[in-house]
């Protein structure tokens, strides 16, 4: 059997708060393998959020220990955390923190012109991207001229421009109408089964959580449950995504583009922006 990816042992994340101790995770115990699918599900203040950012690295651990691609995170210094996040995470956000100024094109090729990498290199990679994501067509607009569900899938194949091992989504589709987030939630399977990448998705959508092959479930900073299944529940397709539903396109309209992500630590993959634009923010990720 092949080693897992992520190995995760006695992690615990508390907040000082009005003088009070938050205990936030409690002790959690996870491993998680290559290819995997997995979905982590709770009630809100569960802690899906806080593991899945310390997984990232966008927030360190009070005690416990990480192990992704059988290297220890916890300790080492933000600089060599910023290298991990940029080349083995890709990131994806209820929010798609699109940089309204760039088309589909340039956003997604962006967290490699980041680094330092050509035009010439990343548009190519890019164009490929956009067409696995069926937005070939849409490559010269704008995120304002998107609808939600293009936005989020733009934001999608952002996350996957330099090839990440480890693809982490929290509440991806949280902005979208039931139609749309289960268009978004088959091109999650079909990128996981495509590209092999590890895939782990924070979602309060119960009736999609359940189609994944595994879900955990957390209750008071603890894992109450997790299950595996033979495989997922959504019929799997090679051609283009299912319609967006009609409210979706209002509903971008009424959330817009977003100029700037609000993460903590620094540069991601996924939210094109700088350290110093990312490093101001608070510790929820969504605001």
């Amino acid at each position: 059997m092949a080693e897992p990816l992520i190995v995760i042992e006695g992690l615990c994340k508390s907040f000082r708060h009005m003088g009070r101790e938050l205990e936030v995770l409690r002790g959690i115990d996870l491993s998680v393998y290559p290819g995997e699918f997995t979905a982590i599900v709770g009630p809100s203040g569960a802690g899906k959020s806080t593991l899945l950012h310390c997984i990232g690295t966008l927030d360190l651990p009070t005690s416990g220990r990480i192990r992704l691609n059988n290297q220890d995170l916890v300790g080492l210094p933000s600089s060599k955390l910023a290298e991990i996040r940029n080349r083995t995470i890709g990131f994806v956000f209820q929010f798609h923190h699109l940089l309204p100024e760039f088309d589909a094109l340039e956003n997604i090729m962006m967290p490699g012109l980041i680094q330092g990498r050509s035009r010439k290199d990343m548009e190519p990679l890019a164009r490929a991207l956009l067409k696995e994501v069926d937005l070939a067509p849409r490559a010269t607009h704008r995120p304002g001229e998107l609808s939600g569900g293009e936005q989020q899938r733009v934001a999608l194949a952002r996350a996957l421009v330099l090839s990440p091992k480890l693809l982490l989504a929290d509440e991806p589709t949280g902005n979208l109408d039931s139609a749309t987030s289960e268009a978004v939630h088959e091109l999650f399977f079909r990128i996981c089964q495509q590209f092999g990448t590890t895939i782990i998705v924070v979602t309060h959508n119960t009736k999609l959580a359940q189609s994944m092959p595994r879900v955990v479930t957390m209750r008071d900073g603890r894992i109450h449950a997790d299950e595996r299944r033979a495989g997922p529940g959504l019929e799997l397709t090679s051609g283009p995504l299912p319609s967006e539903g009609p409210s979706d396109r209002a509903k971008s309209a009424e959330v817009g583009p977003v100029a700037g992500a609000a993460q903590t630590a620094e540069p991601l993959v996924a939210p094109a922006q700088t350290a110093d634009q990312l490093s101001d923010s608070s510790a929820d990720p969504s605001v």
